[in-house]
């Protein structure tokens, strides 16, 4: 197969958009075709738009999201989809532009993620996040991502030891990082005695799904974010020759049970763990050569857990690396550099998308001060629904 890398990057301001959806989207496929010297109106140079967006339709009322943003950006005649894959629509769309140039379909492709949820209330939005889960057997009973993220916290303090306090070490680093992140939506210090004390803890930090509370899962955000992919052996021809190439070494993906109560082991990411091995495969490394991850942490189990199935840290243990430090900017395994879904946000169809906009700035040494040194092979593990799809991808300049 054809060599398929980053040449541009784009990312919007995550939080609450003070501009249209449409435009927001557009704004990012310009910030990463201008990173990578690519102009609109250019006729063959990109050949396919894959927007990936779960609520486009739903909460903005757009459901032909590529074509319009094709047609704003003068794109025409490129080839136009949107993907869907729920949170993890933005690695899904990236798959897919991978897929379309090492086929040889494709030379150049433009890959964007974009959500926009604060349309809608709180309630509103949790409800339209409900409808990946299983329609008859969870759905219909009121079940949703927080309640199941809160029943597997649970099991896995029963099975491994994990405590509130190291949900709180995983937030407080991610806000952390999240200060040095100009997109990030939070940019606040979070003190863990303010998450933790029992004495303020009611009023500070209230209880979500127990033993969730507000500081263990991230916001909800409005955002875009964009990567141009193009063909090695047609950078340079493309007009790309000056921008660091950025490899896409492997992409993996795997689906489990969408019954949640139907796994064999339910404190197993299956999916996770299978989604990780088939990239690894592909990019012929091992965790052990991961210099830096983006794990999708919308709830700061997640983080520990994904840590574990990818192979950064043994089976139980991930809250074990989190209290001792090694997975902060400067650690041994740094996780979330960019404050992850925690701080940075969580725009559904961007995340997967906005992911990989940070590992190929921690790849291409322009993370300013949440640079990893030497960083020179990233994993990105995007999340659908309770585990039931998910996404990997392996960047790499060696």
């Amino acid at each position: 197969m054809r060599e398929v890398g980053i040449v541009g990057i784009g990312h919007t301001k995550f939080g609450k958009s003070a501009v249209p959806f449409l435009d927001m989207a557009c704004d990012a496929a310009l910030q990463a075709m201008d990173d990578a010297g690519a102009k609109t109106g250019r006729k063959n140079v990109i050949d396919q738009v894959f927007i990936g967006t779960m609520a486009a339709g739903m909460v903005q009322r757009i459901s032909g999201l590529a074509s319009a943003v094709v047609d704003t950006l003068n794109l025409r005649p490129a080839m136009a989809e949107t993907i869907e894959n729920g949170p993890a629509s933005g690695a899904s769309a990236v798959k897919l532009g991978y897929m379309a140039i090492a086929s040889g379909v494709c030379d150049c492709v433009l890959v964007v993620g974009a959500e926009g949820m604060r349309a809608v209330t709180g309630w509103e939005g949790t409800d339209f996040v409900a409808t990946m889960l299983h329609p008859e057997a969870e759905y219909k009973y009121g079940i949703t991502l927080p309640s199941f993220a809160g029943l597997f916290t649970r099991l896995c303090m029963d099975k491994y030891g994990v405590t509130s306090r190291d949900l709180s070490i995983v937030s407080v680093k991610n806000h952390a990082n999240a200060c040095l992140n100009p997109n990030a939506h939070i940019k606040a210090v979070v003190k863990l005695e303010r998450i933790t004390d029992e004495r303020i803890i009611n009023a500070t930090n209230p209880l979500v799904a127990d033993p969730l509370r507000q500081y263990d899962m991230c916001p909800v955000s409005d955002g875009a974010a964009a990567v141009l992919l193009v063909a090695k052996d047609k950078q340079e021809e493309l007009g790309f020759g000056h921008k660091k190439f950025v490899k896409i070494a492997g992409v993996g993906s795997a689906t489990d049970t969408h019954v949640v109560a139907n796994r064999e082991v339910p404190t197993d990411l299956l999916a996770v763990r299978l989604s990780a091995q088939m990239a690894y495969k592909m990019a012929g490394v091992g965790p052990e050569d991961i210099d830096v991850a983006e794990l999708h942490d919308a709830f700061q189990i997640l983080e520990i857990a994904e840590s574990e199935e990818v192979g950064l840290f043994p089976r139980g243990t991930g809250h074990l690396a989190a209290r001792e430090g090694k997975t902060e900017i400067h650690g041994e395994m740094p996780i979330n550099t960019s404050g992850g879904l925690k701080a940075k946000g969580h725009p559904l169809g961007a995340t997967g998308v906005s992911q990989i906009v940070e590992l190929v700035k921690q790849l291409r040494g322009e993370a300013g001060e949440r640079q990893v040194p030497g960083a020179k092979t990233a994993l990105a593990i995007n999340f659908g629904g309770f585990g039931n799809n998910v996404a990997a991808t392996i960047l790499t300049t060696k």
